[in-house]
């Protein structure tokens, strides 16, 4: 089936879930190329895909908690509501917000008592959007995907957002962020590792490499989450420091000084990182083949890195010898909780208040 015959033909729908429901969903698998469900047995071990899947309280007692409108084992569990365009459950209205929070509480009990809970849940307002929570540690704590911030998918984009769902149906491991930050740290562990090795053959202090590099680390990092808008450090280094390499010390100087105080840069006024980490802004002198490898680092997206192994980072680019002179084990525990707390609570309204917070970064002993 084509996407738009679809949704012609499911948009105006509404408020007739029970009556929907399995056409909707059946239809939904065809146009995304996916296998239908099931027939349901009645089994346990056999009901894998099936419409209204058995959930029991207790399998001992055989006491029933209820169905689960679709289930796959291993991908989702589905809870389906429809809204209407119209009346008491209007959709986006207070009411029809109701209505999608207890259906994502009723889908959250049903996972709470599955051997397996799957990776994903969804909850569908027919003919209208997905709502789409995803845990892929096995603890069965849900959190809007991806990144805990929520993921309404509506049906009037589906041919955006078919290969998520696709992917929900067939692969929903290849969805796993984890999987992807493991992939993106490996990239920039090994740009990092090339610049620190370029720096330090070049003869350049090998602490004065670690501050050096620590700095670019967090502000790259700043860039890819929001906190520094327009990307003023990638945007300088491609246009700017790249083309003039003698230029560099002095203007990533100028950045990071704005940066430690919350001025104005060439790009207007920038947030204030307190806490130390910017407190002292010299930079070494690079070569154009060392801009490069920054360059390439840059072009990464650090917002798919955990700021937490950031000191983990630094510690392989490091000469293991250097470190170990240096006694340098460099770990931003604190103002990396900081940063957790930025993410969690929005990029935006962090950025608002123009000032991230940061505690110092200093080397500590190595235990």
């Amino acid at each position: 089936m084509q996407i738009d015959p679809f949704l012609d033909r499911w948009s105006p729908s509404g408020d007739a879930e029970r009556a929907n429901k399995d056409s909707f969903l059946n239809e939904l698998c065809d146009v995304l190329g996916v296998e239908r469900p099931h027939p349901k047995t009645g089994s346990a071990d056999q009901d894998l895909y099936v419409f209204e899947k058995d959930v029991y309280r207790a399998r001992s007692v055989g006491a029933s908690l209820g169905w689960v409108d679709l289930y796959k084992h291993g991908s989702f569990l589905l809870e389906a509501k429809q809204g209407a365009a119209a009346g008491p459950k209007r959709r986006d209205s207070p009411a029809w917000n109701q209505m999608m929070s207890a259906a994502h509480g009723q889908a959250l009990g049903y996972a709470a008592h599955l051997d397996e809970p799957p990776p994903f849940l969804l909850v569908c307002d027919l003919g209208y959007c997905f709502d789409v929570y995803a845990s892929f540690d096995g603890t069965g704590v849900y959190r809007a995907f991806p990144d805990g911030h929520s993921k309404r998918i509506f049906l009037r984009d589906l041919e955006t957002h078919a290969d998520l769902l696709r992917a929900i149906w067939t692969d929903p491991a290849s969805l796993d962020p984890s999987k992807r930050t493991a992939l993106v740290t490996r990239e920039i562990a090994g740009q990092i590792a090339a610049l620190a090795r370029a720096l330090e053959a070049a003869g350049q202090d090998p602490e004065r490499v670690a501050t050096f590099l620590m700095r670019c680390l967090f502000t790259m990092f700043a860039e890819d989450v929001g906190l520094l808008r327009e990307k003023p450090f990638s945007h300088a280094l491609e246009n700017w420091w790249l083309p003039n390499p003698a230029s560099f010390p002095g203007g990533v100087g100028s950045l990071w000084k704005a940066m430690d105080s919350g001025s104005d840069f060439v790009t207007g006024k920038l947030p204030r990182f307190n806490g130390g980490l910017f407190a002292t802004h010299d930079a070494p002198v690079l070569t154009k083949e060392q801009l490069i490898l920054l360059l390439l680092a840059a072009k990464s997206d650090w917002s798919q890195v955990d700021p937490s192994i950031f000191g983990t980072l630094l510690e392989r680019a490091l000469n293991p010898k250097e470190r170990h002179r240096l006694g340098a084990h460099y770990t931003p525990r604190a103002y990396v909780e900081r940063l957790g707390e930025t993410r969690s609570h929005g990029v935006a309204s962090r950025c608002d208040a123009q000032e991230v917070g940061l505690s110092p970064l200093l080397p500590k002993e190595a235990p």
